[in-house]
């Protein structure tokens, strides 16, 4: 019984757990690391598109890690790279096929930009930085840990574009319930153009490095 409970300690130890909090806080793969932007601006004008997005990078990103993870002492050096291109691959084919068959409005707005997971940088960095040098157990955490951090990200932008740029969260026009536009205001064209993302991440970037001076480097 007592090996059960360390087993499990060590599965949730105190090291663990920053593999998954920390890419949501201090080492967050959009605001720290600045990896993964492009898809932040394509796909955060409203936030079904963008969570369907979130999750579908974080499933790839876990289950990519513990994969490459338990190759990574089987895989020639000088072929890692397309090795690891054929996992993310896979994976994308089988959460783009989920989508087209019980998401489909979504997958149709998310368009080509499931299948560009295959480029984003934040899966092929976890896998060269932690999975090719760790266990499954670890690289499943950091996986799923940067996954929702770069999902936070789109959820937040996508949360102020939408409400914003089009008066309404989830398509419900909450700014139409409360009478806002009958007070004159009009909905903001700017929120829902690719720069107004940009310059959104920019601000959440300037708000966590005031708030966590360790984070601007000299």
């Amino acid at each position: 019984m007592s090996e059960q409970v360390k087993q499990k300690e060590s599965l949730f130890s105190p090291k663990n757990m920053k593999l998954l909090t920390n890419p949501l806080g201090k080492d967050n793969p959009i605001t720290v690391q600045i990896l993964g932007i492009c898809s932040a601006l394509a796909v955060t004008a409203k936030l079904e598109p963008a969570i369907v997005m979130g999750i579908s990078v974080t499933v790839v990103t876990a289950f990519g890690n513990v994969v490459i993870s338990m190759l990574r002492n089987t895989i020639p050096q000088r072929i890692r790279i397309i090795v690891q291109l054929v996992v993310i691959s896979l994976l994308v084919i089988v959460v783009d096929q989920i989508l087209k068959a019980y998401a489909y409005d979504v997958s149709k707005q998310l368009s080509v930009f499931v299948g560009l997971i295959i480029t984003n940088c934040i899966i092929m960095g976890r896998f060269e930085a932690f999975s090719m040098a760790n266990k499954p157990w670890p690289s499943f955490l950091d996986g799923l840990g940067n996954g929702l951090g770069y999902g936070m990200i789109l959820v937040i932008v996508a949360f102020f574009r939408e409400l914003l740029g089009s008066g309404s969260v989830f398509g419900i026009k909450v700014f139409e319930a409360i009478g806002l536009y009958e007070l004159g205001y009009k909905n903001n064209g700017l929120m829902i153009l690719p720069p107004m993302a940009l310059i959104l991440v920019g601000v959440i970037i300037w708000i966590q490095r005031s708030r966590n001076p360790e984070l601007i480097k000299d």
